[in-house]
């Protein structure tokens, strides 16, 4: 999935943009433009959020179940309306299944095979006034699929699923043949967005028609952020026009190596990157860097090299050890971290890190990011700010300076202070926040309005 949070506005998938749009082609674009909003042409509430979140809308609020499937819910009568033109035909196989769970890709595939069979292979979703791609448009990777073991063993699954759930006698649709079923999934994986909430967290799986044209840079020119169900993109940089063969958006989390980076490229979206990030050795010796060993140095440091480049500090047999070490060490911690960061593990690697990982070691960043999130977690506020503050060079190094995650670090640490009485301090990460999240996310965006301009109201209040 494109996991992304990455300028005149085009309209959802069922509609032509405005002629304002094509206009703006021509035209020089300013970074922080809205260049693209749309509609899913389909798009699934991940089932851990079935019970707290609406199904149509996906806001976080009191809901009430389908009657029928008891398997849904909705936080009103209007959302429940609006959702029924595709939901009553996936109404009796979820019924059906309950009280199983659905897997997520196989209620993201059962509604693909509904969208299709209803009139969706007309659809079109468009990213100019006369550019638009309709469902068969997008890549399937038919022949890289059936060449992966995994997938295929992920789709065996889904179809055993899928046979089950959508054998109900008041239904017409059926699942197809293995082919065709392979090609929706091929464009399932390869095409679809994690949809993010405003804490960037993945609550829901989508495919975009338009926004599909885009392609991927580990240094990005726009990105994609959400608002409800509807993705937006915005320029991230200044364009000399609007041409979709050159705006690029990150499909992947750019908090890792090169050599990580295109594995992920590859294993997900079957091509290798060849961007300038990627190629460069300098980048991959950069983010596995070293402290230099005189502790008045601040160069990163390759310990496969007898001395630092800069000041000539010798590296030792006994420091390359120790780096080797502490680098495994870490290595090992987050990845047993990836569900749940604890405080105390967090701490000993930063501990054990200290006078040997530079800064901006990317591994060193990875920690200081867990170490912030499980402080927040467990309520520990001066952990919290030391780790966040720590974090900042860090994530606008590897994420870069218009990056939703460098705002919503600085909207955190606004809060935090906020709450600590810093009130100076909080101005200034929430104005930070706020220089960037008007960029990524727009001016108008529920997360600046709803949350972030009542946060600097109160703060600035508090100063007087």
């Amino acid at each position: 999935m494109k996991s992304i949070t990455s300028m005149t506005t085009a309209t959802a998938s069922s509609s032509a943009p405005s002629s304002s749009s094509s206009k703006s082609s021509a035209m020089s674009i300013k970074r922080g433009t809205r260049i693209l909003t749309e509609k899913p042409f389909t798009y699934v509430l991940k089932s851990k959020y079935r019970l707290e979140r609406c199904d149509n809308c996906l806001e976080a609020v009191k809901v009430l179940k389908c009657s029928n499937c008891r398997y849904v819910s909705y936080c009103n009568r209007a959302c429940q309306q609006e959702a029924w033109s595709l939901h009553k035909h996936e109404c009796p196989f979820l019924k059906k299944i309950l009280p199983r769970i659905v897997p997520d890709a196989a209620r993201m595939l059962c509604r693909l095979i509904l969208r299709l069979e209803h009139g969706g292979d007309l659809e079109r979703g468009y990213y100019t006034e006369h550019g638009s791609r309709k469902f068969r448009d997008l890549m399937s990777h038919y022949a890289e699929i059936k060449n992966d073991p995994k997938r295929l063993e992920h789709l065996d699954s889904l179809h055993a699923v899928l046979t089950d759930m959508m054998s109900v006698s008041c239904s017409s649709s059926t699942v197809p043949n293995k082919t065709e079923l392979m090609s929706i999934y091929g464009r399932l994986v390869t095409n679809g967005f994690n949809i993010l909430d405003a804490e960037m967290n993945s609550i829901a799986t989508a495919i975009y028609l338009g926004v599909s044209i885009t392609d991927h840079s580990c240094q990005p020119n726009a990105v994609a952020t959400f608002e409800g169900n509807e993705l937006h993109v915005h320029a991230i940089e200044d364009l000399p026009c609007l041409d979709w063969s050159k705006i690029y958006i990150s499909y992947i989390d750019l908090l890792n190596t090169p050599e990580q980076r295109r594995a992920d490229l590859k294993d997900h979206y079957y091509f290798l990157c060849v961007c300038s990030k990627c190629i460069d050795p300098l980048e991959t010796r950069q983010m596995n860097a070293a402290a230099c060993p005189n502790r008045s140095c601040n160069a990163s440091v390759n310990f496969e090299l007898a001395k630092c480049q800069d000041c000539g500090a010798q590296v030792t047999t006994e420091l390359r050890d120790a780096y080797n070490e502490i680098m495994t060490l870490t290595q090992t911690s987050l990845d047993s971290m990836k569900e749940v960061a604890y405080l105390d593990v967090c701490k000993i690697c930063l501990e054990k890190q200290t006078g040997l990982l530079h800064p901006l070691n990317v591994w060193h960043v990875k920690t200081l990011d867990a170490a912030f999130e499980a402080a927040i977690e467990v309520g520990k506020w001066s952990d919290a700010l030391e780790y966040g503050q720590r974090l900042l060079p860090g994530f606008a190094k590897y994420h870069g300076e218009w990056n939703p995650l460098l705002g919503l670090l600085h909207l955190k640490l606004g809060k935090i202070q906020l709450y600590e009485r810093s009130y100076k301090q909080a101005v200034h990460h929430l104005q930070e926040a706020q220089r960037i999240l008007n960029v990524t996310h727009g001016r108008d965006h529920r997360l600046l309005l709803e949350q972030l301009r009542p946060l600097m109201l109160q703060a600035r209040h508090e100063m007087t």
